[in-house]
């Protein structure tokens, strides 16, 4: 049994296309088969809401009168980069402003940054601006500072490079004697709390594990609005252990994403604040998988218990970068608000939305029912498990002498 994305396609066009969720998809294939559900279902839908800290936007202010090259940007106070044209920024989701006190009494708040910005643009705020320029002969203004919004902005362009992370750690702390703080929660010592991201069965890259309809040109829901991939996400790594169904053991694929800012809602597009760590955007995204067979039918029907992932110390062996996970758990387990660790219960608590990234993968169902979604083919598919494609470190030289 086969299909086409042009033969899906056409199902949509025609109010024909049976399209469910990926949490839909696991019960129909437990009591169905995978060979049924193939032949039943078209399209299923995934969906993520978490922060993804590689997240920014370009913008682009049209020209001041006189003309002015931006070269030190703030928006809200939060720098901006303007090594670009004259007049386009990005904005990063991590960046806090100057004025910030960080972790100087720690830990810091961290209360506004890059993606708060985001956010209060896409929620229709204004915005002051405020940049400087050496001034040269076309471009002679030398600063500006006013105020503007989402509205007025010739483009407004979400450019994540990494996202959609496809798995990622249980964090615990069991290396460090005190409370620590990271990306990956709060962290209590002596594995007194565990905390884990990505949504599971719902999560966009762990329902085509093998990427086999996911790469460049790959329609998507992207904040509320359309998307598409670009490229592999940096820090892809498709090379390493997976399970029987080629789901990856640990974190390993990601996607480059880009969407138009001035279609998103902030429903899907948050700022967030990590305590001790810095600031970020929680966004939504989910992709659609086509069914064109009983392998996508099989590994879209993959539930929580048939996902792992492993359990690391956030107290010394991430951040050092040695020693060996502590255990392995699923999904289910974590979902069930406790996992077990060399005998240990040590309650959990998810980073990401489930809630969210069902209301992600509903809305994308909702969508592509309606026939206001079609599916695209990708150009190239993100490099595969057999690809030889991996991520490392970059290992600097010294300089050299001669």
């Amino acid at each position: 049994m086969s299909k086409t994305v042009a033969e899906i396609n056409e199902k949509i066009r025609k109010g024909q296309v049976v399209v469910v969720t990926a949490e839909e998809m696991v019960d129909i294939v437990a009591k169905k088969g995978v060979e049924k559900a193939a032949l039943d279902v078209d399209v299923v839908t995934t969906g993520t809401f978490g922060a993804m800290c590689s997240s920014g936007a370009f913008l682009n202010f049209g020209h001041t009168k006189p003309r002015m090259k931006m070269q030190k940007v703030w928006l809200n106070n939060v720098p901006a980069y303007g090594g670009l044209a004259a007049v386009d920024v990005y904005i990063g989701a991590t960046e806090v402003p100057e004025s910030d006190p960080g972790n100087t009494v720690f830990p810091g708040t961290f209360r506004y940054g890059g993606g708060h910005v985001i956010e209060d643009l896409v929620a229709g705020k204004d915005v002051e601006l405020r940049a400087t320029g050496g001034g040269t002969d076309c471009y002679p203004r030398k600063e500006v500072h006013g105020f503007f919004n989402l509205k007025g902005l010739n483009e407004a362009v979400l450019v994540n490079p990494r996202s959609a992370y496809q798995n990622y750690n249980c964090a615990v702390n069991l290396g460090s004697p005190r409370t620590i703080y990271t990306y990956m929660g709060i962290l209590r010592p002596n594995m007194a709390n565990a905390n884990y991201a990505t949504s599971g069965q719902l999560s966009p890259l762990l329902k085509d594990p093998k990427y086999r309809t996911i790469g460049i040109g790959t329609r998507i829901f992207l904040g509320g609005a359309v998307g598409y991939v670009y490229w592999q996400g940096t820090q892809h790594d498709p090379s390493l252990p997976r399970n029987e169904l080629g789901i990856p053991r640990s974190p390993s694929g990601t996607i480059a994403v880009v969407g138009d800012l001035k279609q998103m809602s902030t429903e899907f597009v948050r700022g967030v604040s990590y305590r001790g760590y810095g600031t970020s955007l929680a966004l939504g995204l989910g992709i659609p998988i086509p069914i064109l067979d009983e392998d996508l039918a099989r590994s879209t029907g993959a539930g929580d218990k048939d996902i792992v992932t492993k359990v690391i110390d956030y107290g010394r062996n991430y951040p050092e970068i040695e020693g060996k996970p502590l255990g392995e758990v699923t999904y289910a387990q974590l979902r069930s608000g406790k996992i077990t660790v060399d005998g240990r219960e040590i309650p959990t608590s998810p980073l990401t939305s489930y809630k969210k990234s069902r209301d992600v993968a509903n809305n994308l169902k909702d969508w592509i029912r309606k026939g206001k979604f079609l599916l695209s083919e990708a150009v190239q598919p993100l490099p595969g498990p057999e690809s030889g494609h991996k991520f490392h470190g970059i290992e600097l030289k010294p300089k050299s002498e001669s």
